[in-house]
C-alpha cells in the first residue's frame, strides 16, 4: 500500500501511499507495520505528535541527545518544507540536508532517523503537522542547530518565498547553536556522542 523512495542521504525515506478516492471521499492507511518492516524500515513508534502552524512558521532545527528520535511525519492538513540534517560522524553526507515538500493532498510522508536534526517551514495560510516517534520527549534532553546556518545551505527561501523576511520562530529556536563540523553530535548508528 505505500511506494518507499530512498533519498539521497542514508536512511531517509519520501513514502507515497495509496490513496482509494471516489466521490465519497477518500481512504488510505497512513502506516502499516508489516509494510514497512518489509521495507527494511523495522523502526518502534511509541508517541504520536501534532502541532498546528500559520504561514511562516519554522521549527526547528531540533534533535534529542540521549534520546534520539526517528520520526515518520506528514501535513495533514495544508503544506509545509521538511528538512532533515545528517549530524551523523563518519557519515558521507555528515553536515548535508536533504528536503521534502509534504502536502496534505498528496499525503506523503518523510521518515528521518536517529541522528539528524530536523525542522520544517509552512508554506500554506495554515498546516496540522503530525509525527510519529521513535523515542518519548524529553524537554531536558533537546538539541538544535540554527534553522539558517550557512554551513548548510538550505535554500528556504526558494521554496517559501518571503521566508526570510517573515520567519516565525519560538524563543527557543532563535537560539541554536551555529553548526562546527568539529563537534560531534551522533554515530552512525544515531546514538548521542556528542557531549
Amino acid at each position: 500500500m505505500f511506494t518507499f523512495n530512498k533519498c539521497e542521504i542514508d536512511g531517509l525515506y519520501e513514502i507515497e501511499p495509496k490513496i482509494f478516492g471516489d466521490n465519497r471521499g477518500y481512504f488510505l492507511e497512513t502506516y502499516s507495520e508489516k509494510d514497512f518492516f518489509e521495507a527494511g524500515l523495522t523502526m518502534k513508534f511509541v508517541q504520536d505528535n501534532q502541532s498546528k502552524s500559520s504561514k511562516y512558521v519554522l521549527r526547528g532545527l531540533h534533535f534529542q541527545k540521549q534520546h534520539p528520535q526517528g520520526k515518520l511525519v506528514r501535513a495533514l492538513e495544508g503544506k509545509v518544507y521538511d528538512v532533515a540534517v545528517d549530524l551523523r560522524e563518519g557519515s558521507p553526507t555528515f553536515g548535508k540536508y536533504h528536503g521534502v515538500i509534504l502536502d496534505s493532498e498528496k499525503q506523503n510522508m518523510f521518515y528521518i532517523p536517529e541522528g539528524f536534526a530536523h525542522g520544517f517551514c509552512v508554506l500554506s495560510d495554515n498546516a496540522t503537522f503530525a509525527y510519529k516517534c521513535t523515542d518519548f520527549y524529553h524537554p531536558e534532553d533537546e538539541g538544535g542547530v540554527m534553522w539558517n546556518d550557512p554551513a548548510f545551505g538550505i535554500d528556504w527561501e526558494s521554496v517559501c518565498p518571503g521566508i526570510m523576511e517573515n520567519v516565525n520562530l519560538s524563543e527557543k529556536d532563535k537560539f541554536h547553536e551555529a553548526f562546527s563540523a568539529e563537534k560531534k553530535f551522533f554515530d552512525l548508528k544515531g546514538n548521542w556522542i556528542g557531549n
